[in-house]
């Protein structure tokens, strides 16, 4: 039985077992005690634009994103699809933190956020040959740290749970070459993913460093952000949705590279922080818990009658999913992409925890043979007919069980979900209480989900596409010189009130109900 057919065996059945949580007397569905009710955000998506200090202050030059996002001759470039909006356009976060985690707290109701911390603030030069943490210390940009050290003990302070991304997309300048590596992948200097042991070594080295000075505020930690979006929109094709550093097309073996760097960096990271963050900052008993946030969308045959299309969806999802995830989770690896792969067992045991960020089911055909061969034998679909379905909340039931089956006790946590608003009919309320209602479903059929992330706090800037992409369960205006917060407020009114009360309330139980739905299920 292949993944998707197996996909539908549920693990644990209704069966009423003490340990369920199951609905309250109220009729509401309740939630795990302990769940994390919170909103997601990168810094270099959110940080610069601050409406009063000065810009050297809040804008971070220093990293391969913010070349490519700046570069005239790249924004000229249409194959990249870099909007150029300026960075000043972001909502401040940098300056307005303390603001944003009362609104977050207060009028959202969150007991968690998750953010990141970014590598190229507090190492702007390199530390290649600085081994000793002392040594690091002397070079680190002071004003980050006492900045982070500051921004962490606010979370702390209002009773928000940190969960800190090391590694959200972004590289310092000294390790990547953004626009350099764009005009010549095999001839400039500064490879990133590429030059394969200075990135491994030098992200473990940090991931070390920020564990030691910040893990007396910070308990939750994930080692890298969506990796197959680095690969895919990195070295095989860069489009609107994502054109991710360095834009090359087709480059197939250094998307496999950076595809096996970026699996062993995450277990070289995990050993770091395991090994420098010695504080329990929560009381839990556990210092360090360290796991990695992958984009996971389910795929489905457009026929289910065609074994071309059942066995792409076996293709599609191995390689966009399951060939990166062995590796982190089963220290399974997998560096020729071709479905043998080598047991590592120095990559295994190194994930506490599996974050997901869900926006969307993919439908798939299939094709005869290999359309990328070089790439692997195991791509036969057609990813030109690749069709994406955003509006599709019971994916998130899906992608859940899928992976509990694949990698059973593991824990999950959503770190990211929404539906872009389209600018006329605001569905985000619904389709919120339709999401969470499948999420709780997939918690009563045994997977052991810890938390929801609602993406994000507030709109920022989207990567290559820029401003004007509203996420944010608070409206930013990037022209607006003081970075005012307007509240989505049939939003945050729904979303508030199911995290305050840990649960989903009987009456949006009964006004969204789902296929089988017997009384609250």
């Amino acid at each position: 039985m292949d993944w998707f057919r197996s996909s539908w065996v549920l693990l644990v059945g209704w069966l009423g077992c003490a340990a369920c949580p199951g609905p309250a007397g109220d009729g509401a569905a309740r939630f795990p005690d302990g769940f994390l009710w919170g909103a997601a955000m990168a810094g270099f998506q959110v940080d610069m634009g601050c409406p009063t200090l000065p810009e050297s202050v809040c804008t971070d030059p220093n990293s391969d994103w913010y070349a490519w996002v700046t570069n005239p001759e790249l924004i000229a470039d249409e194959s990249l699809h870099i909007d150029g909006d300026p960075l000043g356009g972001s909502p401040g976060h940098w300056e307005l933190y303390e603001q944003d985690f009362d609104l977050a707290r207060d009028e959202v109701g969150l007991n968690a956020i998750r953010t990141s911390v970014e590598w190229s603030r507090l190492f702007p030069t390199s530390t290649v040959g600085i081994e000793d943490h002392q040594g690091l210390l002397e070079v680190a940009d002071q004003a980050a740290l006492a900045h982070y050290r500051a921004y962490f003990a606010a979370l702390r302070a209002r009773g928000l749970t940190p969960l800190v991304t090391l590694h959200h997309y972004t590289i310092p300048a000294w390790l990547h070459d953004a626009v350099g590596c764009h005009r010549d992948l095999a001839g400039c200097t500064r490879r990133g993913w590429l030059d394969r042991q200075t990135m491994v070594h030098e992200i473990a080295k940090y991931a070390g460093f920020v564990a030691a000075e910040l893990g007396d505020q910070v308990d939750l930690w994930a080692t890298l952000n969506e990796p197959m979006a680095v690969v895919l929109a990195g070295y095989v094709m860069p489009t609107a949705e994502r054109s991710n550093p360095p834009g090359a097309v087709f480059a197939f073996d250094q998307a496999k590279a950076a595809e096996a760097a970026m699996i062993e960096a995450h277990a070289r990271m995990v050993d770091a922080v395991r090994a420098n963050d010695a504080v329990d900052a929560d009381g839990d008993g556990a210092a360090a818990r360290v796991g990695l946030v992958f984009a996971f969308s389910p795929a489905h045959p457009v026929d289910a009658r065609s074994e071309l299309d059942l066995r792409a969806v076996d293709d599609l999802m191995y390689l966009y999913d399951f060939a990166f995830l062995d590796g982190v989770a089963l220290g399974r690896l997998d560096e020729d992409l071709d479905g043998a792969a080598e047991e590592r067992p120095d990559l295994q045991g190194r994930l506490d925890f599996l974050g997901i960020n869900y926006y969307a089911t993919l439908r798939v055909r299939g094709s005869p043979g290999p359309v990328f061969p070089a790439f692997s034998p195991l791509s036969r679909f057609d990813p030109l007919t690749l069709e994406v379905d955003k509006l599709y909340p019971q994916g998130i039931h899906e992608a859940l069980t899928t992976l509990a089956a694949r990698y059973p006790g593991l824990p999950i946590v959503i770190t990211e979900n929404n539906v872009p608003f389209d600018g006329v009919t605001d569905t985000r309320p619904e389709y919120l209480v339709y999401t969470l209602r499948w999420l709780w479903r997939a918690i009563q059929d045994g997977v052991p989900v810890e938390g929801y992330f609602y993406w994000s706090l507030m709109d920022n800037y989207e990567w290559n596409i820029g401003t004007g992409y509203y996420t944010g369960l608070y409206g930013v205006e990037p022209s607006d010189p003081s970075k005012a917060r307007v509240a989505r407020q049939g939003l945050i009114d729904t979303f508030g009130r199911i995290a305050r009360d840990d649960a989903l309330p009987a009456d949006l139980l009964a006004s969204h109900p789902l296929p089988g739905d017997d009384g609250n299920r």
